[in-house]
């Protein structure tokens, strides 16, 4: 009985640890992730929720981590049927009252010449930086597979 109590005292806390949220100014950040990547991968994706809980527009203009060479705003797009990533150009606006989610197969912070594997229960710092709000640091948990934990 004692091992099913810490069993499900250790899930009960992991999911705490899995669901985390930042605010800065108006701006809710939901549970900041990136998926776990094979370790010669130079390449990942950050994926988050934006929430715009303030009355005037703001836009997610740049990110930067030390735990890659560059991170970029990037998107999905159909080219001629063919789904392809481009950089986003100007950032990307969160009206008043909206959430926008960065998930994969759409926007994501793309960090680019990764400086150590992304290997699960992992956490690194991730600065975002916004156009009215400002600069705000982050935590991201490096899990696998899709996020069950979105906000």
């Amino acid at each position: 009985m004692k091992r099913f109590a810490a069993a499900l005292l250790g899930l009960c806390l992991s999911g705490l640890a899995a669901a985390h949220s930042f605010q800065l100014g108006s701006i809710h950040i939901g549970h900041p992730w990136s998926r776990a990547m094979p370790a010669a991968s130079q390449t990942g994706g950050v994926y988050l929720s934006l929430e715009n809980q303030g009355k005037t527009e703001d836009k997610l203009v740049s990110a930067s981590t030390p735990r890659a060479e560059r991170a970029e705003l990037h998107t999905h797009v159909n080219d001629n049927g063919v789904m392809r990533m481009r950089k986003v150009e100007g950032g990307v606006a969160i009206a008043p009252g909206q959430t926008v989610k960065f998930a994969p197969g759409s926007y994501h912070v793309m960090l680019m010449g990764l400086k150590q594997p992304l290997k699960v229960g992992d956490r690194f710092p991730l600065t975002l930086n916004f156009e009215k709000a400002g600069k705000v640091d982050v935590q991201v948990v490096v899990q696998e597979g899709n996020d069950d934990h979105a906000h």
